[in-house]
C-alpha cells in the first residue's frame, strides 16, 4: 500500500516547496503570535505601534526557524524514500528522527539524541492520527456486495 502524495513536485524541487511554505507558514503564524505578545506587553496607548515593531523583529526569524525545519525535514524525507524504495509512514518518523537529531546537534550528542526521539515521537504521533483518520473517514467508502437476488414466490 502506498502512502505517498503523487501529485507532489519530484524530490529535487519539492524541499524548496516545501522551505518556502514552511518559511511562509512560520512567518504568518509568529506574526500573529509576536503581535498578540507585542501588544500586551506594551503601555496602554501604543499597543499598536507595539505589536507591529515586535512583528517586525521577531516574525522573520520565526519563519526562518520554521524554514529551516520544513526544509531539512523534506531533504531527509526524499533521501530516505530513495534509501528504501518505499514511500509509508516510516519514512516521515524516520525523517523526524533525523531532522531532530540534526537541530539539536549543537548541545552534543546527548541533547541530540533527545532532539531526535522527541522529534521522531512527534511525527508518529501525526502519522498515526493521519492513518487513523484515513481508516475511520473510509468506512464509508468501502465497496459494499449487492444483496443476494430474492426468489420469486
Amino acid at each position: 500500500m502506498s502512502y505517498g502524495d503523487h501529485t507532489r513536485d519530484p524530490c529535487p524541487w519539492v524541499i524548496l516547496n516545501d522551505f518556502g511554505g514552511a518559511f511562509a507558514m512560520g512567518a504568518v503564524g509568529g506574526g500573529i503570535w509576536h503581535g498578540i505578545k507585542g501588544a500586551r506587553n506594551s503601555p496602554r496607548g501604543e499597543r499598536l505601534l507595539g505589536a507591529i515593531s515586535v512583528i517586525k523583529a521577531r516574525a522573520p526569524v520565526t519563519g526562518g526557524n520554521f524554514g529551516v525545519w520544513g526544509g531539512m525535514f523534506s531533504t531527509f524525507d526524499c533521501a530516505v524514500k530513495s534509501w528504501r524504495q518505499k514511500e509509508d509512514a516510516w519514512n516521515a518518523i524516520i525523517s523526524g528522527f533525523l531532522t531532530g537529531g540534526c537541530l539539536a546537534a549543537r548541545s552534543g550528542p546527548r541533547g541530540a539524541l533527545g532532539g531526535a526521539v522527541a522529534c521522531g515521537i512527534l511525527l508518529g504521533v501525526f502519522e498515526g492520527v493521519g492513518v487513523l483518520f484515513g481508516r475511520l473517514f473510509s468506512e464509508g467508502t468501502r465497496p459494499v456486495a449487492p444483496l443476494p437476488a430474492q426468489p420469486a414466490s
